[in-house]
């Protein structure tokens, strides 16, 4: 089985959805507006080449989505938005290939510095990004606002 890498257009949206429910971790980093079609096809049309997709060709020469990144920046430092692997395909280095595919698009970019929120309790993502190069800030606190009524304001 090989893992083939490509930009995420709006039209994986669907199976991105599949994949982001299919995980407890996923599921609840999602809100109801941003991560809705239309929030995705905002965020994908400011960041069409930074976002990447990891598939299988199935047997009926259609693919199955098992990994997604959602990268994006503000022309100055970049954030890793959603990363998720399909709980059947970890440890096989696709999130791995994903963050490679990624950051070498940033640098394209001119980005020089990404961040990337995870979850504390989250123990095998941090220990991921660990191994990635991705060091833990502890000089900063993450503040949030919410703009919107439906989109949840978080711990």
């Amino acid at each position: 089985m090989k893992i083939e890498i490509r930009p995420v257009s709006i039209e994986d949206y669907d199976g991105i959805f599949e994949l982001w429910n299919s995980t407890e971790q996923s599921r609840r980093a999602l809100n109801p507006v941003d991560d809705t079609r239309e929030g995705i096809e905002k965020y994908l049309k400011r960041n069409p080449t930074t976002c990447f997709l990891a598939y299988i060709n199935s047997d009926e020469n259609t693919e199955k989505i098992v990994g997604v990144i959602l990268t994006g920046h503000d022309g100055r430092r970049a954030i890793i938005h959603h990363l998720c692997v399909h709980s059947d395909h970890r440890r096989q280095g696709i999130a791995h290939l994903l963050v490679q595919n990624a950051e070498e698009a940033l640098r394209k970019e001119g980005i020089t510095k990404i961040f990337g929120l995870i979850f504390k309790d989250n123990d095998p993502a941090n220990a991921f990004w660990e191994e990635q190069g991705y060091t833990l800030r502890t000089n900063l606190n993450y503040r949030n606002k919410s703009l919107n009524d439906n989109v949840p304001q978080g711990e």
